[in-house]
């Protein structure tokens, strides 16, 4: 796993061993990052569920002035914390051992861009979207990761479903308000 551009780029970034984290694979990150391209510089950028953080981390590589990292997991939030260190990246950035949703539940709207992928089949997902909504800014942008059979709402609040992105087993799906474009 490594940042793919920006001020960072080519640096390697740690994971958790074992099954309790799922990176997400290269080739989703590029696609992701494709998507979103002309959404991120100068922007304030949330990543729920982090795990090792990469989102978030390519973001800020990318221009984003900020970013927020969220995980449960202590020894993720170490990682995190980790690869901000590795790549540069840690003075634009603030993590949060955290539960995502207790988190959310607080946030007025601040966020320009959330990246949220929590552990697929859960009902994680779900839960989260409209908390992330009500924290994005009215031009902010929600891209979910999840499985490709699990179907995803057209609207979430403001935010309406404007495209969907398979990718194997992984599907991304993006939200922004109705008037928004990505």
């Amino acid at each position: 796993m490594r940042v793919i551009t920006g001020t960072a780029r080519g640096r390697r970034l740690a994971s958790r061993e074992g099954l309790e984290t799922r990176p997400t694979p290269e080739r989703v990150k590029e696609a992701i990052f494709n998507i979103v391209q002309f959404q991120v510089e100068g922007r304030c950028v949330l990543d729920a569920f982090a795990g090792s953080g990469q989102l978030g981390i390519e973001a800020l590589s990318r221009g984003a002035v900020h970013a927020d990292f969220l995980d449960v997991s202590r020894e993720s939030v170490e990682i995190i914390k980790r690869n901000l260190n590795t790549t540069g990246l840690a003075a634009r950035a603030s993590v949060y051992q955290a539960d995502a949703l207790a988190f959310l539940r607080g946030k007025k709207a601040v966020y320009d861009l959330c990246f949220l992928d929590p552990p697929y089949r859960t009902g994680l997902l779900q839960e989260a979207m409209p908390l992330c909504v009500k924290a994005l800014k009215p031009t902010g942008i929600l891209v979910c990761e999840h499985p490709t059979d699990e179907v995803l709402p057209d609207e979430c609040g403001a935010f309406c479903r404007l495209k969907d992105y398979r990718y194997g087993k992984i599907a991304l799906t993006t939200y922004a308000q109705k008037d928004e474009e990505v």
